[in-house]
Formats: structure tokens, C-alpha cells, sequence
């Protein structure tokens, strides 16, 4: 295989990290890994990308593209996929897109379980907030207590974590087996048919600061 049509994803914000390599649309692997040894997910990513790439006869030179989940999530997570990323496409001067955790999530549910109404995605954004994706946009680091009226109506199907089923109610996410990874990648293609996708304006989404220290 020489074509340059390989789109490479990785995503180690969540808690666990979701790999996938796709030839157009067609997804050709898809890779999920958990942490290891107390070690974060995230130090197994560049190891996991070679094995993957290895195992399908691909070259790194012959990727198009790299997309990436650009948080909100772990403070490390975000920083090993947007600077591995970024490296990355730097060297083979190729396309690189980042896509939100929030957005990934709630279109991985929408797709799996085609709900009637609409999604509010609320994630643990800790100090008793949530970072809340609601009417598809990023609503920033929301009191859980604002989130918790948006909902009493019952207008949304709630989309949620486990730290937080249990205070706003919903599903979680996480006990959905949803497929991260693919929806990624599916994003990323879709996106960079009209998007900017230059490398250097790939960032980190950190919409609360990342911990000092």
C-alpha cells in the first residue's frame, strides 16, 4: 500500500485510549487500551501506533491525515495527543484536525442509539461543575446546579459519566460500550473536507486551566 489516503486517530483524553487507522472511510483497525500498572493510557501511544501501522503495511509517510480527541479530559491525556499529533504532522507535512470529547461522545451515542430527543452531554469537570455540550456546542464549565434545571423538564435525553449518573441521572457513557474510536475518525474525515486543518493551529481545549505544577 504507497497511496497517500491513510487517516491515523488516536485519542488518550478518556479514560481509556481508542486508536484507529482508516484507508478513506473504510476504518482498516481499531485499537482500545486500557491503563496498565498505574501507568496512563497515554505512555503506551506512540508503541501502539507503530504496531498498528506495522501490522497493516502501512509507512507513516503514507498518512494524509491525523485526528485526534483535543479534550476536555485528562490534563496529560490532552497534552500526549495534541503534541504527538502536532509532531507528527509537522515531520511528514500532512493534515491534522482535533475534534472535542464532547462532540465525539454525544454523536457516538446519537448514532448508536438514535435517541428522540436531544442529547445534553454533561462530562465531570470536578469543583462541582460540568463541562456540558448541549444544542451541539460547547457550553464551557457549567455549576452542576444550572445543569440540573436544564434538565428537569425532561426535554433532553441526558448523556453523562459515571461520576455524574448518579447527580444528574442519564446514561453514562461509559457503561455504553460506545464506539470512540470510529466515531472519531468518521468526525475527523468529515470535518476535514471544509475545515482548516493546518497543523499549527492544532491546540490543546483545555476549557478550565490545567493544574499548576
Amino acid at each position: 500500500m504507497t497511496d497517500k489516503t491513510f487517516t491515523l486517530c488516536f485519542d488518550t483524553c478518556l479514560d481509556k485510549m481508542y486508536i484507529t487507522l482508516a484507508n478513506d472511510d473504510t476504518i482498516l483497525d481499531s485499537r482500545i487500551v486500557e491503563n496498565h500498572d498505574l501507568k496512563y493510557h497515554s505512555a503506551f501511544l506512540i508503541s501502539t501506533i507503530e504496531q498498528i501501522l506495522n501490522q497493516n503495511k502501512i509507512k507513516p509517510e503514507n498518512l494524509s491525515l491525523i485526528g485526534i480527541n483535543d479534550g476536555p479530559g485528562s490534563f496529560t491525556g490532552i497534552r500526549a495527543c495534541t503534541t504527538t499529533a502536532r509532531v507528527m504532522a509537522q515531520q511528514l507535512d500532512i493534515k491534522a484536525k482535533g475534534v472535542s470529547s464532547l462532540e465525539i461522545i454525544t454523536k457516538a451515542f446519537e448514532d448508536t442509539f438514535k435517541p428522540s430527543k436531544p442529547v445534553l452531554t454533561a462530562l465531570d469537570a470536578r469543583k462541582n461543575m460540568a463541562y456540558l455540550f448541549k444544542d451541539h456546542e460547547i457550553k464551557g464549565a457549567v455549576r452542576l446546579e444550572e445543569v440540573k434545571e436544564m434538565i428537569t423538564d425532561g426535554n433532553y435525553e441526558v448523556l453523562t459519566d459515571d461520576r455524574l449518573e448518579g447527580i444528574l441521572g442519564g446514561k453514562s457513557y461509559q457503561k455504553l460500550n460506545l464506539p470512540l474510536g470510529e466515531t472519531l475518525t468518521k468526525l475527523v474525515i468529515q470535518k476535514s473536507k471544509t475545515g482548516d486543518c493546518d497543523w499549527r493551529k492544532l491546540k490543546p481545549l483545555y476549557i478550565q486551566p490545567p493544574p499548576m505544577g
